[in-house]
C-alpha cells in the first residue's frame, strides 16, 4: 500500500505508548484490506525467493504484543504466500527446564533463520524484559549468580539487560541479519472484547485461559514495561514498529508493507547470474537436453 509510509509505525527512543494509535483503516473496508493485503503478501512472497537465492541475508521478524494482539493469525495471513521451506515460525512459551539450564538468550539464539531464510518469532527475546519484569519471580528459576531473591533483582539488573539483548541484536545484524520488531498495540477495550468471543465461540474455547483475566488486571504495568523495552532498544539496525493492531485485517496490511518496502531497500539482493562458462555454453545444454526427447 503506497499510502503507509514506514516511519509513521517506526519508535524512537522517546517512544510513548499512549500516543501510539490502536486503530487504523485506512478508510477501507474489510474485503479491501483482504484484497491489498493478497497483492502485498504476493509480491513478499515472490521477494522470498529472491532472498534466498541470494543467501547472503537472513530475515528476523518478531512479533510482541498483548494476548489476544492478533500474532497468530498476522502470521498465519502475511506469510501465507512464502515456499514454506523460507520460513520458520517459532512460539517461545515458558521456558523449559532444558532451556533454563542455559542462559535466558540460548533458546532464541538456536533459533534463528539461517542465511536466505525468513525467521519469526511469535513472542520473543523480550519476554525476558516484559513478562518476568512484570513477575520478577521468574528470574530466580534461571539461577543466576548473585541473585537469590526478588530484593536482588533491581534497576541495575534490567539495565543491563537492555544492554544484553541491544548486544545480541547487534551482533546479529552485523552478520548480515535484517531485523524487524513488531509490537502489536492493542486497547484494553479490544483484548475485553476478544476475550468476551473466545468464552461465546464454542470453536474459540481453546484459546481462552483463566490466567488472561490475572494478566489483564497488570494491563498498566506491562503498559510501562513495553514503553521502556521498545524505547530503549529500538535501534537504526534492529527498528521497533508499533502498529495499531484493533483492526487484524488493517495491522497485516501494515506489517506486510513495512517488511516489503524495507527489504527493496536493499538493492544487491538480487538472484545470483551464473557464470559466464555457463552462459556461453547454454545453447549446447538445450541442444543436449533437446536431443533427449
Amino acid at each position: 500500500m503506497d499510502k503507509i509510509a514506514i516511519d509513521t509505525y517506526r519508535a524512537n527512543a522517546d517512544f510513548k505508548l499512549a500516543k501510539a494509535p490502536t486503530f487504523e483503516d485506512f478508510g477501507k473496508t474489510d474485503k479491501e484490506l483482504k484484497k491489498e493485503l493478497a497483492v502485498i503478501r504476493r509480491e513478499l512472497g515472490e521477494f522470498q525467493d529472491t532472498i534466498y537465492a541470494h543467501d547472503k541475508y537472513s530475515i528476523l521478524v518478531c512479533l510482541q504484543g498483548m494476548d489476544t494482539a492478533g500474532k497468530d493469525s498476522l502470521i498465519r495471513e502475511v506469510f501465507k504466500d512464502f515456499n514454506v521451506s523460507g520460513v520458520e515460525v517459532h512460539s517461545f512459551k515458558v521456558p523449559t527446564e532444558l532451556e533454563l539450564s542455559h542462559n535466558y538468550l540460548w533458546r532464541h539464539y538456536i533459533a534463528l533463520p539461517a542465511k536466505g531464510k525468513f525467521g519469526v518469532f511469535n513472542r520473543t527475546h523480550y519476554e525476558n524484559v516484559l513478562v518476568t519484569r512484570v513477575h520478577p519471580e521468574y528470574i530466580l528459576n534461571e539461577h543466576i549468580p548473585g541473585i537469590h531473591s526478588v530484593e536482588d533483582i533491581d534497576q541495575k539488573f534490567w539495565d543491563k539487560r537492555f544492554e544484553q539483548i541491544n548486544d545480541f541484536e547487534r551482533h546479529l545484524a552485523e552478520n548480515g541479519t535484517l531485523i524487524y520488531k513488531f509490537f502489536l498495540n492493542l486497547s484494553k477495550e479490544e483484548q475485553r472484547q476478544r476475550l468476551l468471543r473466545r468464552l461465546a465461540v464454542k470453536d474459540k474455547h481453546w484459546k481462552f485461559s483463566p490466567g488472561d483475566l490475572k494478566e489483564r488486571k497488570l494491563w498498566s504495568v506491562y503498559q510501562k514495561c513495553y514503553e521502556e523495552a521498545i524505547s530503549r532498544t529500538t535501534k537504526e539496525h534492529a527498528p521497533w514498529f508499533s502498529i495499531p493492531a484493533d483492526n487484524k485485517k488493517a495491522a497485516r496490511v501494515i506489517v506486510a508493507s513495512i517488511l516489503l518496502k524495507s527489504l527493496k531497500k536493499y538493492k544487491d539482493i538480487k538472484e545470483p547470474m551464473l557464470s559466464d562458462k555457463i552462459m556461453a555454453n547454454l545453447d549446447s545444454y538445450e541442444e543436449q537436453l533437446q536431443r533427449e526427447g
